[in-house]
């Protein structure tokens, strides 16, 4: 009896890892509506080259390529979490204002190429290859280099 518990426990197991990470193209339209708001705003002029849809075991998130090689990726419910535009500026608009007018300040004639928030910070990317965090409460906490 404690061997078949012990096999059975392992099977579930198994299932449940094999099924937890599924990460899978899908087709633009079938992004959340939030994240093909986005898209049509920030981006009108690119098309989506690739969009997966990454399902986890206790959340989805989707990354959409554009044509130029803009990476962005989106929470499940269609906000923006990451955005890099490797070779060219983040559209106006994306980046919040304090972050903007202190880049501007310190950083004249420097592009934020990249940004990337979560719960705790803002992480800015800068062509000079500076990175930049700030807090909530778009307080610099720290630059890495």
């Amino acid at each position: 009896m404690k061997k078949m518990f012990l096999t059975l426990s392992v099977l579930i197991a198994t299932i449940g890892i094999a099924c937890a990470d599924v990460d899978r193209p899908i087709e633009p339209n079938r992004l959340p509506d939030a994240a093909q708001q986005f898209l049509k705003q920030y981006f009108p002029k690119l098309e989506v080259s690739l969009a997966k849809e990454d399902v986890e075991i206790t959340y989805k998130e989707y990354e959409v390529v554009l044509t130029d090689g803009t990476r962005i990726e989106f929470r499940s419910n269609g906000e923006w979490k990451d955005v890099d535009c490797k070779f060219s500026e983040v559209p106006a608009g994306i980046v919040p204002k304090q972050i903007v007018e202190y880049v501007k300040k310190n950083y004249p004639n420097v592009k934020i190429i990249q940004i990337d928030r979560d719960r705790r910070d803002y992480e800015v990317s800068l062509s000079n290859n500076l990175d930049l965090i700030f807090d909530m409460k778009f307080k610099l906490i720290d630059i890495d280099d």
